[in-house]
């Protein structure tokens, strides 16, 4: 007699052999990024006559067909919510490879590491940072991660498509390979005793920021793997940033070292 699969391990197994889902992306600036990104897999462009008329130099290099739809009657299966200003792409997410093929050492040694940031519009948001301030990758865990989703490619205003955001399956794991690539492991914690400055400044080359979720901030792994802990210095004694503001300030600091 044989042992019958749960139905929740054959759908598993089912998925993985598929490979990643399809997402909708949204917004004029993502949507034209992703247009203009050839390592898109694109499947379907929803525009409105405005949106089309906006996206015209996007669409013709993209080599796409778009759909034309009246704005009442936006065809995409959108969030209620999601201000999609008449643009939406079907499209597969970026596959960026792996942490060595990325982080390999070179100019500038940074990266920034992110332990359960689940909202999409703050990974967002330090996607921009990352990528204003030369960052190599923004990387975070498979599960309990915001996923490549069209709010966060808006919140990313088109660094999405420029700048790497490696998903990997073991956050502690991953910290350990980029110790081994010579990146010093920062990690950021409101209460820290030291200061984010002295821990940059007795870093090698390359740092790892390694920030968490607001609340809950790094998981005690987590911390166990960093290297030192770090604050950003405050002038008010209740003062604290959220989590894509911190990230900002310490890709700067570590930026301008």
């Amino acid at each position: 007699m044989t042992d019958k699969k749960p139905a929740w391990a054959i759908e598993k197994e089912r998925r993985r052999k598929q490979g990643p889902e399809p997402v909708w992306l949204f917004g004029i600036h993502a949507v034209r990024d992703a247009l203009m990104n050839p390592a898109r897999d694109r499947r379907r462009l929803i525009l409105t006559r405005n949106a089309a008329s906006r996206l015209e130099e996007a669409v013709a290099a993209s080599g796409m067909t778009p759909e034309i739809v009246e704005p009442r009657k936006f065809s995409a299966p959108l969030d209620p919510g999601s201000v999609h200003q008449g643009a939406a792409v079907l499209t597969l997410p970026l596959d960026w490879g792996g942490i060595a093929d990325i982080c390999a050492m070179g100019e500038p040694g940074l990266v920034v590491m992110l332990d359960r940031v689940t909202d999409p519009h703050n990974v967002g948001a330090i996607l921009r940072s990352a990528e204003v301030f030369g960052a190599k990758a923004v990387i975070a865990p498979l599960r309990h991660a915001a996923p490549e989703t069209g709010a966060l490619a808006k919140s990313a205003s088109g660094a999405l498509e420029r700048q790497p955001y490696l998903r990997v399956k073991n956050l502690s794991a991953a910290m350990e390979e980029m110790r081994e690539l010579g990146y010093h492991l920062i990690g950021l914690a409101g209460e820290a005793d030291a200061e984010l400055g002295a821990a940059l400044s007795s870093a090698g080359k390359a740092v790892a920021l390694v920030l968490g979720a607001e609340g809950p901030g790094l998981r005690e792994k987590t911390r166990e793997t960093c290297d030192v802990i770090a604050s950003i210095p405050s002038a008010g004694e209740f003062g604290s940033l959220n989590v894509s503001n911190a990230a900002a300030v310490s890709l700067y600091a570590a930026a301008a070292r």
